[in-house]
């Protein structure tokens, strides 16, 4: 019998797992697929919204303001990339910029920090590379940048080395509300829990539907993306949005935290919540809706594209609670944008509720540290030299676009909850995220895999399933 189990493992899920560690609580995170961070969590805009857009006292305003202020300390505490890098809201029209005072205005009730209307002189004293056609801006300072999948992984490490179990491959079939709690039904078997914590991203709706009279029903929205090679990391130093429409914030243009230029999502609803797929119209139309905002797009710099797909709710905010209907149920659903840079405000919303009904002790051997995998690329000549003298595979590198060594693959590998398939190995360490996205390492990287988890190279998966790379050797088949 569990205290609670948490339904997901992205940021949400993962996040709350991290929070509720810090008590005596018996806890266990189901997901379904075959790592943590493979749904909305490892294909978003990676931004840490500063606030101003989102509708005052709603609970996307409130929660998205608070997250933002705690990203400095988690990231020093769980080791993961974040820069507050600023973000820019530019209009094209004079008529607009009373659009733009508007936005403000609405920050600064929302409790955004150091708003600030620019003229197009200043706008293009910080950007030069912004379109002649910009007149204004909006500058918020507190905007950021995040990587998504290393955030989440870090969270989900941490709450594991202090006691959180994660079940992995364990897709939950049914919930059934029994008199101590709950019996939730997967594809490995039954779990017993006092409560249960549903941050199931897309699928929230079902598994609040299972249990609840008070159905909600999420809408798939995609979003795709192109990302550009680190030579293009330039064009922009702060996160730019185009003035936002009912869809959302809009086609933005941000450099990533390693260094690339992104440039996305558009927004389409879609039925099937696993069409991941990307399309020539799509990526027309992000990459035209940029031109407006770069002077010149460095349309040969593309390395890939790829789609996201978040989870909106008609309600336009969050649904978080333990729903009237069933006591001991809690939904973290419909989060959607901005709904990373809510998510460790979201995570303590979410164990307060838990605190107030179970009244745990805390956990006094918590450890709020979490130290991540050394990247080889970021060292100096003399830490490169000390760390492979301590570990001789730190000098052989793996990936050469991306300056991966064989000492961090391993380690990806080997440290808790670590990677099983090539793109566990890739959200972990870059290895194929370079200008080559795979084409040389991929062969290493599948050998190494074959090695340390010993299975045959033919058993190795790029994301788990039936998605195996090899199938025997040449001319044996």
């Amino acid at each position: 019998m569990f205290d609670v189990v948490i339904v997901g493992a992205g940021v949400v899920g993962s996040g709350i797992a991290r929070e509720l560690s810090k008590y005596e609580l018996k806890t266990c995170v189901l997901e379904k697929g075959t790592d943590v961070a493979v749904g909305t969590s490892k294909a978003n805009s990676g931004i840490v919204h500063a606030g101003h857009d989102t509708k005052p006292n709603s609970l996307k305003s409130i929660l998205n303001v608070k997250g933002n202020a705690m990203f400095d300390r988690l990231s020093k505490e769980l080791d993961f990339p974040f820069k507050r890098n600023g973000s820019l809201v530019i209009c094209f029209e004079e008529s607009d910029i009373e659009k733009l005072e508007a936005l403000k205005e609405k920050g600064d009730k929302n409790g955004v920090p150091g708003l600030e209307i620019l003229s197009k002189e200043k706008l293009k004293e910080l950007e030069p590379n912004i379109n002649e056609k910009a007149v204004a801006a909006l500058y918020a300072p507190t905007g950021g940048i995040v990587c998504p999948y290393e955030m989440t992984i870090a969270y989900a490490e941490n709450a594991n080395a202090n006691g959180v179990e994660f079940i992995l491959n364990c897709e939950v079939k049914n919930i059934i509300k029994a008199q101590n709690g709950f019996i939730v039904e997967t594809s490995k078997g039954r779990y017993e829990s006092k409560i249960v914590i549903n941050a199931a991203g897309l699928f929230a709706d079902n598994l609040n539907n299972m249990v609840s009279k008070n159905k909600i029903d999420l809408v798939a929205r995609k979003g795709e993306y192109c990302l550009f090679d680190k030579l293009a990391g330039e064009a922009t130093t702060r996160t730019i949005f185009q003035l936002p429409t009912d869809l959302g914030k809009g086609v933005l243009v941000t450099p990533t935290v390693d260094g690339n230029l992104l440039i996305g999502p558009n927004a389409v609803d879609i039925e099937d919540k696993s069409n991941l797929s990307t399309t020539q119209e799509g990526l027309d139309e992000i990459l035209n809706k940029a031109k407006n905002t770069l002077k010149e797009v460095p349309m040969r710099q593309i390395i890939t594209s790829f789609s996201g797909i978040r989870a909106h709710s008609p309600k336009d905010d969050f649904i978080i609670g333990e729903i009237e209907d069933v006591e001991g149920f809690i939904n973290a659903a419909g989060i959607e944008s901005p709904g990373l840079s809510s998510a460790p405000a979201i995570a303590e919303m979410v164990e307060t509720i838990v605190v107030e009904k179970l009244n745990p002790a805390k956990n006094i051997k918590f450890n709020p540290i979490r130290y991540g995998i050394p990247k080889f690329r970021e060292m100096d000549n003399e830490e490169r030299k000390n760390i492979i003298k301590s570990n001789p595979s730190y000098g052989k590198i793996v990936c050469r676009c991306e300056t991966v060594t064989e000492g961090e693959i391993i380690d990806a590998i080997r440290r808790p909850l670590g990677a099983k398939d090539l793109d566990g190995l890739k959200r972990r360490t870059r290895a194929g995220m370079g200008r080559c996205q795979s084409g040389f390492c991929s062969t290493k990287l599948v050998n190494i895999l074959a090695k340390e988890l010993n299975i045959p190279i033919t058993e190795v998966t790029k994301f788990g399933g039936e998605s195996n790379l090899l199938i025997g050797k040449n001319k044996e088949i």
